[in-house]
C-alpha cells in the first residue's frame, strides 16, 4: 500500500474550516501524474481525484462528499484517509474494467503463491465458493448484505463430493448445521484476507463492507482425537517396521507428516537436543526439545546417514511421498483393533498429553509452532481441566473420621 502523503491543510475538518471557499480546488500531489483535490463551495466540500491523461489533459473525477459535517460512512461521505486510498486505486484497472472481487482474488493468489503454502486449497476455496456469486461484483460496490446473504446461502448448501476432472460436481445432504456453518465460517475467512489485502493495497476505500460481516458463533469448537499412551504403544506395535520411525517420531515432536518427511540428519542437533523444523506450515523454522528417548531414536535413525539425507526412508530407501501415510495408518490401527485415526491426531495427541500434565500453553504453542496462544487454546485449554481435578484430588485432605475435628468460628 502506498504511504499516505501528508497534508496540514487538508487531513482534518479543522484545518479544512479555515480554507475559503473559491471555484478552484484545492490539490495535494499523490503519485507522478495523480491528485487528491478538496472543493470547497457552500454547501460543504467534496473530494475529487485528478489524473493528467497526456497533451496537457486531465480526467477529474468527484469521489465523495467530505467529512466536513458528517462523520466518515466510508461510502458516499469519506474522510482524507478514505480519499487519499481511493484516489490512488481509482481507474488501476480502467483497461479491464472496475477493479472487481475476482481481480481482488486474483491478486490475492499471487501473493499467496509467494508467501504461503496451499495455494492449491485456497484457489479451490476461491473458485468453488466465492467467484460464482460474488466475482464479478465491483469491490467499491460491495455492500455489508451482498456478503451477509451470501455467507448465509453458504450454511444451507449441501457438502459437495469429491469426482473427477471431467465429472458433474456431486452433492450430498448434510443434516449437520454446525458442520455446514463451520464451513461457510473457514470460507468467509479466505473471502476477508482477499478483500483486506487488496484494502491494504489501495484498491478499496473502505473495509467496511466485510468487516461488519461476523461469522457464525460456537460452531467452530474444534474435536480433537487424541491417543492414551496405552493406545499410542498398541498403534506402534501394529505398524509396518518402515513406517514405525515416522509414527513414533510424530509423537516425541508433535510435527507434521510433511515436516517430518523432510526432515534431514543435520535437522538433529545432538548438543543441543534439539529437531529443527526448517520451514513450517507458516513459512518460519522452529527448534523442538527432545526428551531422552527422543535423543535416543533420532541418533538411532540418524547414524550412519550424511548430513543432506532424509531422516525417514521408506522400506526401498524411497522418500515419503504426500499421501503415503493414509493407508499405513489404517491398516495399523486396524491391527491395533483401534479407531482410525489419522496421522495428524498423532500431533494432537502429542500437545494433549503435554496439556493434561499441566504444561503451559505457551510452551505447547511454541512446540506447536503456532504463531499464538489462540489455536492451543482452542484445542487444549480443557484438557488442563483434568489436571486441575488430579492436583486439587491428591492434595485437598479428607474430611471425614474420627481423627478430624472441626471448630466452629465465631
Amino acid at each position: 500500500m502506498a504511504r499516505q502523503v501528508r497534508d496540514s491543510r487538508l487531513e482534518s475538518r479543522e484545518a479544512r474550516g479555515r480554507l475559503k471557499a473559491r471555484k478552484k480546488a484545492y490539490y495535494r500531489l499523490l503519485v507522478e501524474g495523480r491528485h487528491l483535490g478538496y472543493y470547497k463551495g457552500p454547501q460543504g466540500g467534496k473530494w475529487l481525484v485528478r489524473i493528467y491523461k497526456g497533451d496537457g489533459k486531465y480526467l477529474e473525477v468527484t469521489l465523495g462528499k467530505a467529512d466536513d459535517h458528517v462523520d466518515a460512512d466510508g461510502q458516499d461521505v469519506l474522510s482524507y484517509a478514505q480519499a487519499h486510498a481511493l484516489a490512488l486505486a481509482y481507474g488501476v484497472n480502467k483497461s479491464q474494467g472496475p477493479y472487481s472481487v475476482a481481480d481482488a482474488c486474483q491478486d490475492y493468489l499471487t501473493w499467496f503463491e509467494a508467501h504461503r503454502k496451499s495455494v492449491k486449497a485456497t484457489k479451490y476455496t476461491i473458485d468453488t465458493h466465492i467467484l460464482p456469486a460474488l466475482g464479478k461484483i465491483e469491490l467499491a460496490k460491495l455492500s455489508v448484505s451482498d456478503i451477509s446473504k451470501w455467507h448465509s446461502g453458504l450454511a444451507k448448501a449441501p457438502a459437495r463430493l469429491r469426482t473427477g476432472k471431467l465429472s458433474k460436481p456431486k452433492v450430498r445432504l448434510n443434516n449437520d448445521l454446525r458442520a455446514r456453518r463451520a464451513t461457510a465460517n473457514r470460507i468467509l475467512t479466505v473471502l476477508k484476507a482477499a478483500l483486506n489485502h487488496a484494502y491494504h493495497h489501495g484498491k478499496a476505500h473502505s473495509d467496511e463492507a466485510w468487516r461488519k460481516v461476523k461469522p457464525f458463533r460456537g460452531v467452530d469448537v474444534p474435536k480433537v482425537r487424541f491417543l492414551s499412551v496405552e493406545e499410542c504403544a498398541r498403534l506402534l506395535n501394529a505398524c509396518d517396521p518402515d513406517f514405525r520411525p515416522l509414527v513414533r517420531a510424530a509423537l516425541l515432536t508433535g510435527c507434521r507428516y510433511g515436516e517430518l518427511v523432510k526432515m534431514e540428519v543435520q535437522d538433529f542437533i545432538v548438543d543441543a537436543g534439539v529437531v529443527r523444523v526448517q520451514e513450517s506450515k507458516s513459512g518460519k523454522s522452529r527448534h523442538i526439545p527432545l526428551t531422552d528417548e527422543g535423543r535416543e531414536c533420532f541418533g538411532e535413525w540418524t547414524a550412519g546417514k550424511l548430513r543432506g539425507e532424509r531422516i525417514f526412508t521408506r522400506e526401498d530407501g524411497g522418500v515419503w511421498g504426500k499421501s503415503h501415510q493414509s493407508r499405513r495408518m489404517n491398516e495399523a490401527c486396524a491391527r491395533a483393533k483401534l479407531t482410525t485415526v489419522s496421522f495428524h491426531d498423532l500431533r494432537n495427541t502429542y500437545g494433549s498429553l503435554l496439556a493434561m500434565q499441566g504444561v503451559p500453553l505457551q510452551v505447547i504453542a511454541a512446540a506447536l509452532g503456532h504463531a499464538d496462544t489462540r489455536m492451543t487454546e482452542r484445542h487444549y485449554a480443557h484438557l488442563r481441566d483434568s489436571y486441575v481435578a488430579q492436583t486439587i484430588r491428591a492434595h485437598l485432605p479428607t474430611f471425614s473420621g474420627t481423627d478430624t475435628k472441626v471448630r466452629n468460628i465465631r
